[in-house]
């Protein structure tokens, strides 16, 4: 706002001091000095008028100082001047080239005008927000097992894990939903539900899991046209252009309830964290972006948007430690946006039914990553054993070599070759990717092998 002096001033400018009229005659004296001689009648009339003259001519100054005066008075107090008068003569007639200006050049000011509201960003970005369900069948060891009962082997047991997706794109066949690779991952079956409850079945894109990433799709023939209507793909903002303190919203799927939304700030950006498997067999460190925004258990996968509805991140990890409040993170939409890209075009992966399922036919553990440091072996899947005779041991396959891709998809460990093997039928033919030693020295090389039974396997992890 701008600052405004104000000045004093005089009322009545004009001086009223003390004044000396005369009448503007003099004394006619009569020859007889001892007997003054009277006025004459019509001298005092000229005399009377004189004054009446003399009245309304000071009146008419007066009025016109005390006139003069409050005219100025009125000016000054509503701020208008002979200069200013000008000036906003000038502004007006440039104003529209002012305004043009201003829009095009303060874009900080233009993007404050598109912010909007808490409510109405949760209203446009939940058509975009999904919750996923992970169904998966796992080995469990129970109490009887462990004195011998039910012969000694651990029980399967069905388990239900939930998070979060974003829908970000579609093509001729396929609704195309990104979320966290920890989500998906050793899934046997994958539930979508979106806006409207209605929830539908889907199968795997592509992963990453140096970076957490995986990307789902659900085939568009499934899908009502009344979901359809209702459901849209997201509006992806630049996580770079971030700056510490700004106000961001969490959308997901909070500890599998429905969808909820939280509010926060941007507590920092390019935070450096270290993440690592649960049995500790492998970490990796990536930079994300840090909010006080809560990200509970389910929200992973879900979106961090900025005040203009863009989705600038995707929610990927909380911070669990009870000593702890108010860190949550978010995978930098900006350094992701290719990799998403690359799995939304790779091959659509269909699970197989259990009894048709493949297998490479050997027995493999996990490289821990102390074995990694200590030896050099690299990160993957180890090959223990390859029987004599086998489609593995023809297509060059060995002892000590390390699968680091299945048809291109990485591989760090055994759940996750085990996890993309659903997908694939006995008989299909792959490619794999290992590092095997050669002079001493590993070296990459593609082996093409015939899956066979997963009956016949005798493929198992020796460590978990």
């Amino acid at each position: 706002m701008s600052e405004y002096s104000y000045n004093n001033y005089n009322q009545n400018p004009y001086n009223t001091g003390n004044q000396t009229m005369g009448s503007g005659y003099n004394n006619i004296h009569t020859p007889a000095p001892e007997q003054p001689q009277k006025k004459r009648k019509s001298s005092g009339k000229a005399a009377r008028t004189a004054k009446r003259i003399g009245a309304i001519t000071l009146s008419a100054v007066l009025f016109g100082g005390v006139a003069a005066g409050t005219f100025q008075g009125v000016n000054y107090l509503t701020g208008y001047t002979a200069v200013q008068a000008e000036a906003d003569t000038s502004q007006s007639s440039s104003a529209e080239s002012t305004t043009e200006n201003t829009t095009v050049v303060q874009t900080t000011s233009a993007s404050a005008s598109d912010e909007m509201s808490v409510a109405d960003i949760a209203e446009a970005v939940m058509p975009s927000i999904v919750s996923i369900t992970n169904r998966s069948v796992q080995e469990v060891q129970n109490y009887f097992s462990m004195f011998g009962y039910y012969g000694g082997q651990p029980l399967e047991e069905e388990t239900e894990s939930v998070g979060s997706g974003i829908i970000i794109g579609q093509n001729d066949t396929e609704l195309l939903i990104v979320t966290n690779n920890h989500v998906v991952e050793g899934a046997d079956s994958l539930t979508v539900s979106f806006v409207d409850n209605q929830s539908y079945e889907a199968n795997l894109k592509g992963t990453d899991s140096g970076n957490d990433l995986a990307v789902i799709v659900v085939p568009l023939e499934n899908i009502s046209s009344d979901t359809m209507s209702q459901i849209k793909v997201a509006t992806l903002g630049d996580s770079d252009s971030l700056r510490v303190g700004e106000q961001v919203v969490a959308i997901g799927n909070a500890l599998g309830y429905g969808q909820s939304v939280t509010t926060g700030i941007v507590s920092a950006t390019n935070r450096t964290l270290t993440t690592a498997d649960e049995d500790g067999s492998d970490s990796t460190t990536a930079t994300y972006i840090q909010t006080d925004a809560a990200i509970n258990p389910g929200n992973s996968g879900g979106a961090l948007v900025n005040m203009q509805g863009e989705v600038i991140g995707i929610n990927s990890a909380k911070l669990a430690s009870t000593e702890v409040e108010g860190m949550g993170y978010a995978i930098p939409i900006s350094r992701v946006s290719d990799i998403i890209n690359t799995l939304m075009n790779e091959t659509t992966l269909t699970m197989v039914d259990e009894a048709d399922r493949g297998s490479i036919g050997i027995t493999v553990t996990t490289v821990p990553e102390s074995v990694t440091e200590a030896y050099g072996i690299p990160t993957g899947v180890y090959v223990s054993d390859v029987p004599a005779g086998s489609n593995a041991e023809a297509a060059g396959l060995r002892r000590g070599d390390v699968i680091t891709a299945l048809d291109g998809r990485s591989v760090t460990d055994v759940s996750q070759l085990q996890t993309l093997l659903q997908y694939y039928s006995a008989g299909q033919t792959v490619t794999l990717t290992v590092q095997s030693i050669e002079n001493n020295a590993y070296t990459e090389k593609t082996i093409t092998t015939t899956l066979v039974a997963s009956t016949d396997s005798s493929e198992a992890s020796t460590e978990g």
